[in-house]
C-alpha cells in the first residue's frame, strides 16, 4: 500500500494541511510514491502490456529524443499523469502503480512524430490469423476510445463516496495528450 500513491490519502492529507502544517510533510513524502509507483505493476499482464507498447513505440521515440531527454520525458509524464489521476478521482482508495501514464505519453509522442506509420499486426479469425498492416492512428484511436469510455465509467462514484476501480484510465488519457503536446512543442 505504501509504494503507490493512494489519492484518498493525498486528498485527506491536503485537507488536513490547512489545519495542521505538519500534514504538509505527509503530502510531500507520499507524493514520492508517484515516482516509485511507476516501477511497480499490479499484474503480470500489466507488465507484458507495457513492455509490448515500449517495444513497439518506445525505442523509436528514444531515438528521436535521445536517451536523457527520453528518460526525463518518461518520468515527468508518469508524475504528471499521476497528479491528473488524483485530481480526476480524489476518493480513489487503491494505490496508483504502473507505468501506464508514461507509456501513453510515449504513444502520443510516437503518433505526433510518425503519423503515417503502419504497425504489423495479426487479425485473429476463427481458426486463422491473418497478418495485416494497420495505421498507427487506428490503434491509438481505438485505444483512446476504450480509455475514455472506461474512464467516464470510473467516475461513477459509489454511494459510499469511494471509488475502488483498479485501472487509472485518466492517467492513460492524460498521458496520450502529454505526449502529443510535448512533440508539438518540441517542433
Amino acid at each position: 500500500n505504501s509504494w503507490g500513491v493512494i489519492p484518498a490519502q493525498i486528498n485527506a492529507a491536503i485537507t488536513n494541511a490547512f489545519f495542521n502544517p505538519a500534514a504538509g510533510i505527509v503530502v510531500f513524502w507520499r507524493s514520492f510514491s508517484l515516482l516509485f509507483g511507476m516501477f511497480l505493476h499490479g499484474s503480470f499482464s500489466q507488465i507484458l502490456g507495457n513492455l509490448l507498447f515500449l517495444w513497439v513505440f518506445g525505442k523509436t521515440v528514444e531515438n528521436v529524443l535521445g536517451a536523457r531527454l527520453y528518460l526525463g520525458f518518461y518520468l515527468a509524464a508518469g508524475i504528471l499523469t499521476g497528479i491528473a489521476q488524483i485530481i480526476a478521482e480524489p476518493n480513489l482508495t487503491v494505490p496508483l502503480i504502473g507505468a501506464n501514464g508514461a507509456i501513453a505519453a510515449i504513444v502520443g509522442a510516437y503518433v505526433m512524430k510518425f503519423p503515417h506509420a503502419k504497425i504489423d499486426s495479426i487479425l485473429p479469425l476463427i481458426f486463422v490469423y491473418i497478418p495485416i498492416e494497420l495505421p498507427v492512428f487506428f490503434y491509438v484511436f481505438w485505444w483512446f476510445a476504450q480509455q475514455l469510455f472506461y474512464g467516464i465509467g470510473s467516475l461513477n462514484i459509489l454511494p459510499s463516496g469511494v471509488n475502488s476501480f483498479s485501472i487509472a484510465y485518466w492517467m492513460q488519457i492524460v498521458g496520450l495528450f502529454i505526449g502529443v503536446a510535448f512533440m508539438r512543442l518540441k517542433k
